[in-house]
């Protein structure tokens, strides 16, 4: 995780909570209605990957469990976490690239329709992403991965020597000579694993992107509505395929990459694919960045284009993000892959509460705004979610009153109090269990590990039923919460299971 030069602690400060009454006018909880999005409320938990599928890309009871804790606190919409398109191994992440998945997403949709009681919608985040490896000890490089070839010979004087001679060479020089023998791509895959990106075209199965990715987004896209979704949201943000595609470091030659016009091209195709074997009443909407947050990267003025061209395009929403990429990631641990959320644009992303003077909280909402201001000036209406450090009640209020959004994102909130939602509008803010903004939860995701909140995964560790992490340490969901009886919360009261 990247430490800030200021290195400033920000203190969560949600402020006033809503009795019932104020609670009941108040815009957050008010309807929302464009094009085939329906919400009963304004509030929105965008996706968040929990490490709980099986390890071939199944639900399985705690994949369900994450999700019907989440649906009890009765968001307007609950977004499921990026999940696969394509049939392709990417362990204990939720896979929709073949048939035989659509049981389990089946059961997952039941679970969280009867935890809500059909309140919240439901929508899954579709995914692509490219190869990414570990980075692997430098004998272990030398021997197996790096392609010898003349220039290395060259370099070394030693055109006649057999492979395994040069490999072993290779293997003994110094970190200085390494950078004047090895290109800047065996360099990389040396020091951070090797990593393909959307510009290498040069391979046949990258030059295809634009074949293939239309019918896998559509195909996963059926399914999802099929199992019985209420939408689908494409993921076109961070360090995964789309995002890579809309990025100003897209310099494709094929008419996919150089200018923005060109760079939206492949995105547009992917939504058109979905939109012709969804039909026109489903919900598909996308989540995209605002700013890419790293050098020669796509900026606000482009975010802004991209917004008006996807919502010309028929988009029901747009949910923006920043940051999280692998361009400026820091340097993994041998063995272990780069992680893009731990450089200056992962900060970006899941801001610290060691932070720099701008803070943590609504890092994203200048940008969302100014988005927005653009969709209204090109004569669209298509509702813009933004997320980024919102916890409070009034922060929220304040969002939608100045119109830098039409939908409130609450993520790590809502990990630290899935009850977040319930408990403002039943008049129980004082019970909210308020998020440090530690980003311990982000910590295991980096590790792969089942993500957790430190505010609640070691309490009540001997209540009945708890599940527990493959260590055994601590709890898998928040403990449950029942409204307590008061006079003025007469008509809403609300069974918790």
């Amino acid at each position: 995780m990247l430490k800030p030069v200021e290195h400033i602690r920000h203190r969560p400060a949600p402020g006033r909570w809503p009795d019932v009454a104020q609670a009941a006018r108040a815009r957050l909880f008010s309807p929302l209605a464009h094009r085939n999005l329906r919400l009963a409320q304004r509030s929105w938990v965008p996706a968040m990957v929990p490490w709980r599928a099986s390890e071939d890309g199944y639900v399985n009871d705690d994949v369900m469990d994450w999700y019907r804790r989440f649906a009890r606190g009765r968001p307007g919409a609950l977004v499921v976490e990026a999940t696969g398109v394509r049939d392709i191994s990417s362990g204990p992440l939720l896979r929709i690239g073949h048939d035989r998945y659509q049981p389990g997403l089946e059961k997952l949709v039941e679970a969280v329709r009867e935890a809500s009681d059909g309140e919240t919608r439901l929508f899954i985040q579709l995914i692509d992403f490219l190869p990414i490896r570990r980075r692997p000890a430098p004998a272990t490089y030398f021997a197996r991965y790096l392609k010898i070839t003349g220039r290395h010979r060259r370099a070394l004087g030693a055109e006649n020597w057999s492979e395994a001679r040069v490999r072993k060479a290779l293997a003994e020089l110094d970190e200085t000579t390494l950078e004047r023998v090895l290109d800047a791509r065996e360099l990389e895959a040396l020091q951070m694993g090797l990593r393909e990106r959307v510009t290498d075209t040069q391979h046949p199965h990258i030059r295809a992107l634009p074949r293939v990715l239309p019918g896998c987004f559509a195909r996963a896209a059926l399914r999802a509505r099929d199992a019985g979704f209420d939408g689908v949201e494409l993921h076109y943000a961070h360090a995964y395929t789309l995002a890579s595609l809309l990025s100003a470091r897209n310099t494709r030659g094929d008419g996919y990459g150089g200018a923005r016009e060109q760079r939206v091209r492949l995105p547009l195709e992917v939504y058109h694919a979905v939109r012709r074997a969804v039909g026109d009443k489903y919900v598909v909407g996308c989540r995209f960045l605002s700013e890419d947050c790293i050098a020669g990267g796509s900026s606000l003025e482009d975010a802004c284009y991209f917004a008006v061209a996807l919502a010309r395009a028929g988009m029901d929403f747009l949910s923006l993000s920043r940051g999280g990429k692998f361009e400026d990631a820091r340097q993994p641990k041998i063995g272990e892959a780069a992680y893009p959320y731990t450089g200056a644009s992962g900060y970006e992303c899941i801001p610290h509460v060691i932070s720099d003077r701008r803070g943590p909280f609504g890092r994203n909402l200048e940008a969302a705004a100014a988005i927005r201001a653009a969709l209204r000036a090109a004569g669209e209406q298509t509702p813009v979610v933004v997320a980024g450090g919102i916890h409070g009640f009034e922060q929220a209020e304040r969002i939608l009153a100045r119109g830098q959004a039409d939908l409130v994102g609450v993520a790590r909130q809502a990990l630290a109090d899935p009850d977040w939602f319930l408990k403002i509008r039943l008049g129980h803010g004082d019970a909210i269990r308020t998020c440090s903004y530690s980003n311990y939860c982000e910590g295991l995701d980096q590790r792969h590990k089942q993500v957790t909140c430190q505010l609640w995964d070691r309490v009540a560790m001997d209540e009945s039923g708890v599940k527990r992490s493959k260590d055994g340490r601590r709890r898998l969901v928040a403990p449950a919460w029942t409204p307590p009886a008061r006079a003025d919360a007469r008509n809403t009261s609300t069974e918790m299971r």
